[in-house]
C-alpha cells in the first residue's frame, strides 16, 4: 500500500482549498455537537504529575538557535519532574478564558488548528525514578498519567521501528496520536493534514524544551503502525499513532522481550453526541501505513535528491544579533506567553528579528528521515524536505517582496519586488491576518520527489517537518515579543505566486508573523 503513491496524490489534491471549494462548500459548524478537547478514561485513576517543574534557565532564542549546551554524552535518564516539564510545555494547559455563552476554554502550550486539541500523548517506559515500567496516557485536563498497561513494552516499539537506535536506546518513548473527529468536526477531510500540523507544533515545543533541559529527543516517523496502535489500545478508524519520540539515552541497554499484548477494553467518555466519518482520512492513513519494522528501516537514510535550490540571483544574508544583544526571555516564559495572534498592526519588524525566525526554523531537525544523512556527514546543514518562501511586507532593512530562503547560504533571494499585502491576504483564504502581517512564511515541498523516495509515508514526513519548522518560527517570534499565527491557504495559488521558482511544489504549512494588536489577556493556568 505504501508504494502506491496515487493514494497520497488523491488525498492531497482532493483536500486542496480553491476559491470555488471554499465559497461553494455547504459545511457548517454544529456547535451543539462540538467534541470535547480531552480524552477521558472513565474507569482509570490518574497519577498526578509533579507541578514543581525544573527550570532550564535557557533563553528561548539560544535554545531555538542551537546556542544552548547539547545534552551530555552517555546515559541520560529523564526524571519524573523532567518528564512532567516536557509534557507540560508541549501539550499542557497554560491559559484559560471565558468564551461566549460562559463556557470555559483552555489553551495549550502549542498552537492547534481551531483550538480543537485533537493530539494525544502516551508514554511507554521502563522502570524510571518514581515511575514503574508501563504504558501511560497523559491527561492535560488534570495533569496526570493513567496507566494503560503494566510492564516494559519498549521492545515492541524498537521492533516496530526497525530497531531505530534512538528507540532501542531510550529509557522512555512518547507517542503522539490524533483523534480525527475532534478536528474533522470543523475541517472535514483536511483534518488529516492537521494531524501532522498540530502534532508538529507540539513536537517543536517538545524538541525545544528538551534541548533547554538537555534531554536527548528524536522524532521517529517510520514504524510499523499496527503493533503501536494495538499497544495503545486504539480504534484506528477514530484515533491512530503518528510519531514515536525517544526520550533520553542508555547506549548499553538491552531491552527485554515485551510482555504478551492482550487487547485493551478501556472505557472512554464520548467526545460528542455523534461522530461523522470522513473516509478519505482513513484511506490516506491506511495507504501510508507500514506493516513491518523492516519496511520502516528501509525508509531511513539519505533524504531524496530534491531539485537544485541554488540561488539564481543576489542573496541578502541574515543579520542575527550577537548573543549578548538577543532577547533573554526564558523558553518556559515564552511558551507560557505564546498564543495565536488574532490581529496584527501594520508595523515593521526588524530584519534581525526576521533573521532569528528564519534561523530558528531552519535548524537541524533530529528526525529519522533526515538525521542519518547528517550524522554520517552526507548531508549539509539545513538538509530538509521543505523550503521556505516569504512575502515580506513590513521588514525594516529588507525591501518588500516575495523571497525564497536558502539555508546553506543563510540568506534570502528576491523573487519579485513589490508590496503584496492584498495578495498575502488572498492566499491566506482572504483573511485580514496575512494581509496585515509583517511576513508570511510558506513551507513548500517537492512532493513528487518525497513520495517517490518514501512512498505515501513521505506525505506524513513532509507535513511533520513543515509543521515543526513552523512551530519553531512561532516560538522565535514570541521570544522577540512579536506575534504569530498558523493559517490555511489556497494551495495552488500559493505555488503559482512563487513560480517559476516554486513550480511543481506543494504547500505544507503557513505561518504569519508581525506586531500584534493588544487584546485582553486570558487567565493563566497552573501546571
Amino acid at each position: 500500500m505504501n508504494l502506491n503513491t496515487q493514494a497520497a496524490w488523491d488525498y492531497h489534491n482532493g483536500t486542496k482549498h480553491t476559491w470555488r471549494s471554499v465559497h461553494s462548500g455547504g459545511h457548517y459548524l454544529d456547535w451543539a455537537n462540538q467534541p470535547v478537547p480531552f480524552k477521558i478514561y472513565t474507569g482509570l485513576e490518574g497519577q498526578r504529575l509533579p507541578t514543581d517543574l525544573p527550570a532550564s534557565n535557557a533563553p528561548a532564542l539560544q535554545a531555538l538557535l542551537g546556542q544552548w549546551p547539547s545534552p551530555p554524552a552517555g546515559t541520560v535518564v529523564p526524571t519524573l519532574p523532567q518528564l512532567a516539564a516536557l509534557l507540560y510545555f508541549c501539550a499542557g494547559i497554560t491559559k484559560g478564558g471565558i468564551v461566549a455563552g460562559g463556557d470555559r476554554l483552555y489553551f495549550r502550550a502549542a498552537a492547534c488548528t481551531g483550538a480543537l486539541y485533537h493530539i494525544e500523548l502516551y508514554l511507554v517506559c521502563g522502570n524510571l525514578p518514581d515511575l514503574p515500567a508501563g504504558v501511560y496516557h497523559f491527561g492535560p485536563h488534570d495533569f496526570s498519567l493513567r496507566k494503560l498497561r503494566a510492564g516494559d513494552f519498549r521492545g515492541l516499539l524498537a521492533e516496530a521501528s526497525g530497531h531505530e537506535p534512538s528507540v532501542a536506546q531510550a529509557p522512555a518513548v512518547l507517542v503522539t496520536t490524533s483523534v480525527f473527529w475532534r478536528n474533522a468536526w470543523k475541517y472535514q477531510a483536511r483534518a488529516y493534514r492537521h494531524s501532522y500540523w498540530d502534532s508538529g507544533t507540539i513536537l517543536a515545543n517538545l524538541l525545544t524544551i528538551g534541548a533547554a533541559l538537555q534531554v536527548p529527543l528524536q522524532v521517529v516517523s517510520a514504524f510499523a503502525d499496527a503493533p503501536v496502535n494495538q499497544l495503545l489500545g486504539l480504534d484506528v478508524a477514530r484515533e491512530a499513532a503518528l510519531h514515536l519520540v525517544p526520550v533520553g539515552r542508555v547506549s548499553s541497554q538491552v531491552l527485554p522481550s515485551a510482555p504478551e499484548l492482550v487487547p485493551l477494553s478501556l472505557a472512554v467518555a464520548p467526545y460528542s453526541r455523534r461522530e461523522v466519518d470522513y473516509p478519505p482520512i482513513r484511506a490516506m492513513h491506511a495507504a501510508s501505513s507500514l506493516e513491518t519494522g523492516q519496511q520502516a528501516q528501509a525508509l531511513r537514510g539519505d533524504p531524496p535528491p530534491l531539485a537544485s535550490s541554488d540561488p539564481l540571483g543576489q542573496v541578502a544574508p541574515l543579520k542575527l544579533l550577537p548573543q549578548a544583544e538577543q532577547p533573554q526571555d526564558g523558553i518556559e516564559a515564552v511558551i507560557r506567553r505564546r498564543g495565536s495572534s488574532r490581529r496584527f498592526r501594520r508595523a515593521d519588524m526588524s530584519f534581525p528579528q526576521l533573521s532569528a525566525i528564519l534561523a530558528a526554523a531552519s535548524q537541524e531537525l533530529p528526525a529519522d528521515f533526515l538525521s542519518t544523512a547528517l550524522k554520517a556527514g552526507l548531508g549539509e546543514p539545513g538538509t530538509s524536505l521543505v523550503q521556505m518562501y516569504l512575502i515580506a511586507n513590513a521588514v525594516e532593512g529588507l525591501p518588500s517582496g516575495a523571497y525564497v530562503y536558502h539555508p546553506q547560504q543563510q540568506g534570502l533571494e528576491l523573487l519579485q519586488a513589490g508590496e503584496f499585502r492584498d495578495k498575502a491576504g488572498y492566499l491566506g483564504l482572504e483573511q485580514e491576518l496575512p494581509a496585515d502581517a509583517s511576513v508570511c512564511l510558506y513551507f513548500l515541498t517537492d512532493l513528487a520527489a518525497v513520495l517517490g523516495h518514501y512512498g505515501n509515508r513521505g506525505y506524513r514526513m513532509a507535513q511533520t517537518e513543515a509543521a515543526i519548522r513552523g512551530g519553531w518560527a512561532y516560538l522565535a517570534a514570541y521570544a522577540q515579543r512579536l506575534g504569530a499565527t498558523g493559517l490555511t491557504f489556497y494551495d495552488d495559488d500559493v505555488t503559482e505566486f512563487f513560480s517559476p521558482h516554486a513550480a511543481g511544489k506543494s504547500v505544507m504549512f503557513l505561518v504569519a508573523s508581525g506586531r500584534p494588536m493588544r487584546r485582553r489577556r486570558p487567565v493563566a493556568a497552573s501546571g
